[in-house]
């Protein structure tokens, strides 16, 4: 069960309640500051610090309380201030005031809700100058369409403001969805090339033993009982290996994952002799210091090696390989040779274990080649660029 934590106590007090608190504290002081003030904010005459600020006071902390949840309902509160402040005529900048915030609540509304209901926010205030322009006209009182057009015009503003302020956010969320996406593959991919490469070699060797075994059981018992101890080794620790990948995939938020160390550089003798035991000679040659690599690099390095020695056990027809493993200042150069005839093929070199191995040199920034030699035999070479900020 996932508890969620509580928010800090000021945070999960509404945005009118300290607009509210703002206001009774301003009040409050000019209560000892001046004398008589609350008279004075019920008056309008001249003063804009008289009514006109309660009435800025009231409409402010109506807005701060509805914007989140009724934000039309919040431009329908400034509005009627706006509406109800016109006749302080001594006071004009008031029922401007007044509509400015009801631009706001336009502006945040097109950046927080769908095109209609933003486009239903604009309106309101647009409707509110049409009407009060027909009735000036209507009543005879001198009206100035450029002073409404002007308003209508900041209504525009805040909108287009707002409409950019969504459409940007909806593009990052589209593009942060997108690297969600690239990221799911990525791993996907990174896990078929782990399983394959941990299969095929494991299978390739208990296919080898098993045809060895069957060949000798009724003439070398010994070598049989050789064979199905190196299938029951290969089998349990390709079990294993599926465990733990298994294990690892299924872990919760909550769980914690098993610490396996991926197979690396140092898992090289280890190889040599697991594939000696199905009967393939696999001869190491190593250049240049040893040096601890990348985890990227070694596992990547690794994995060339066991997948180029598995081709080797299931399709070179021969029973030796060399591998040079060659540790130059800046990169790693790998390179698995074999003098076998190979299986025939239209594209050599092309298979989906090659094509995996080349994907993992490729994402490092290396080089790879596979082919045949021309002497007869397969190569796999492949270079690893090795950061420089790792030291020996």
């Amino acid at each position: 069960m996932i508890i969620e934590p509580r928010p800090p106590l000021l945070r999960r007090l509404p945005a009118g309640v300290w607009v509210g608190a703002f206001w009774t504290l301003v009040v409050v002081f000019r209560l000892f500051t001046r004398r008589d003030e609350l008279r004075h904010l019920f008056e309008y005459e001249g003063n804009i610090e008289d009514m006109p600020l309660l009435v800025t006071a009231v409409v402010t902390t109506l807005v701060a309380a509805l914007l989140v949840r009724l934000p039309q309902a919040a431009i329908a509160a400034a509005l009627a201030g706006c509406l109800f402040t016109l006749g302080m005529r001594n006071v004009p900048e008031t029922p401007v005031v007044q509509f400015l915030i009801a631009d706001a609540v336009v502006g945040y509304t097109a950046a927080t809700r769908s095109r209609t209901v933003s486009l239903f926010a604009a309106a309101m205030p647009v409707a509110m100058l049409a009407g009060m322009l027909a009735w000036g006209a209507w009543n005879g009182y001198p009206v100035k369409p450029m002073a409404y057009g002007g308003l209508a015009g900041t209504v525009l503003i805040a909108w287009l403001v707002g409409h950019t302020v969504h459409q940007g956010r909806a593009h990052a969320e589209a593009l942060r969805g997108r690297a969600t996406e690239q990221a799911v593959t990525a791993e996907r991919l990174r896990i078929a090339r782990e399983l394959h490469d941990m299969v095929a070699h494991s299978i390739g060797i208990i296919a080898i033993q098993a045809g060895m075994g069957s060949r000798v059981m009724d003439t070398q018992p010994a070598e049989t009982r050789n064979a199905l101890n190196a299938i029951e080794a290969t089998s349990r620790e390709t079990l294993a290996g599926l465990r733990r990948m298994l294990g690892a995939l299924r872990a919760g938020e909550n769980e914690s994952a098993p610490l396996e160390v991926a197979p690396g550089m140092a898992e090289l003798d280890r190889l040599v002799e697991r594939n000696a035991g199905a009967g393939v000679r696999v001869a190491v040659t190593r250049g240049g210091e040893p040096r601890t690599l990348p985890a990227d690099v070694d596992l990547a390095a690794f994995r060339i090696v066991q997948e180029s020695v598995t081709n080797v056990l299931k399709h070179a027809g021969t029973r030796d390989c060399h591998v040079t493993v060659d540790y130059r200042p800046h990169e790693l150069a790998v390179t698995v040779v074999d003098s076998g005839a190979g299986r025939p093929t239209a594209s050599p070199g092309t298979g989906y274990g090659i094509a995996g191995l080349r994907e993992r040199v490729a994402l490092l920034h290396g080089e790879f080649t596979a082919g045949p030699r021309p002497g007869g035999g397969f190569r796999v070479a492949a270079r690893l660029p090795i950061p420089v900020e790792v030291g020996p």
